[in-house]
């Protein structure tokens, strides 16, 4: 088999399965922007975690195939005594640092975060500041990842889709508006939150949010790992969630761990944040640059075909 012959194998089955992730479900992203987005190049991945998955797949798999859950639903008024600290004392916030990649389009939006463990474990500043809800956490090995979310009053996030079908959703109302004007919409179907109550959904779906009340909200969020029908299979996706989660993992304090996607996320916003104060600065040395660099990229490429 040629080369040729077999990447053209590779980038038509890699289409299929983006193609299989696009049409699954009744809301639709464009087409074009799954092909190269992160949700695309986990397209392959994700149709294995579908078609070995022990729950169904729809968009709200049913909350009783999730016993080990029970825990935090019973403990949901203990939970919410520490976030409701949290809050008060502003803990729940924005990334400062623009060093979260994974939620940087929810920052605009006014949601904020804070951290109790993203895929290994938890973050020393969740354990100093909310040890009953660490605590809890800790004796349920199948939650990977777990933060308080908030979503202020009217707010909207926009359609989407998370890109990594290893794992499932998980939201506890802890503090909310219990009305229907404050809720999340997965593939069409509605979810408002209600104090003390509970979901569990498949992230990978187009889902949207929005808090229409003149209330903040406030969840426990947390990915739990998806059930598989492969033990072997099982084991790989609990290895590659790890090494996903310590690549992408951030902090809630300074001096907590920043994974290597997040480091480069805040340099590349630092380098963007300098190119626009010299392009306002300079605006005709900034063009001229551009121009320079343009004609200096175009001559590296172009010269090996110049005669000799």
């Amino acid at each position: 088999m040629s080369f040729r012959l077999l990447l053209l194998i590779l980038v038509a089955f890699y289409l299929a399965c983006v193609l299989v992730v696009h049409l699954r479900g009744r809301e639709k992203l464009k087409f074009r922007r799954q092909v190269f987005d992160h949700s695309g190049f986990f397209a392959p991945y994700n149709v294995l975690m579908y078609a070995f998955s022990k729950v169904a797949n729809t968009p709200f798999p049913e909350r009783s195939q999730f016993p080990q859950l029970d825990a935090l639903r019973d403990g949901w008024q203990t939970i919410r005594e520490e976030a409701l600290h949290l809050f008060d004392e502003g803990y729940i916030k924005a990334a400062e640092k623009h060093n979260d990649a994974s939620f940087s389009s929810f920052f605009k939006e006014g949601w904020k975060r804070f951290y109790l463990k993203w895929y290994g474990d938890p973050l020393p500043s969740a354990h100093a500041l909310c040890p009953n809800t660490v605590a809890l956490l800790e004796t349920i090995p199948g939650v990977k990842a777990a933060m308080f979310a908030l979503l202020p009053p009217d707010s909207k996030l926009n359609p989407h889709r998370d890109p990594f079908a290893g794992s499932l959703r998980y939201h506890l109302g802890l503090i909310t508006p219990n009305a229907d004007t404050c809720r999340i919409v997965v593939d069409g179907r509605e979810y408002s939150w209600r104090d003390g109550e509970d979901v569990v959904f498949d992230e990978t779906y187009v889902h949207w949010a929005e808090n229409r009340s003149d209330r903040t909200r406030v969840i426990l969020f947390c990915d739990v790992e998806r059930p598989l029908r492969s033990g072997l299979l099982g084991r790989f996706n609990h290895w590659l969630g790890g090494v996903l989660g310590r690549a992408t993992a951030t902090e809630n304090v300074g001096g907590e761990h920043v994974g290597l996607v997040n480091r480069l996320y805040a340099f590349a916003d630092r380098m963007g944040e300098r190119r626009k104060r010299f392009k306002r600065a300079f605006p005709r040395g900034y063009k001229l640059t551009r121009a320079a660099l343009a004609i200096a990229l175009a001559g590296w490429l172009l010269l090996p075909l110049l005669p000799r």
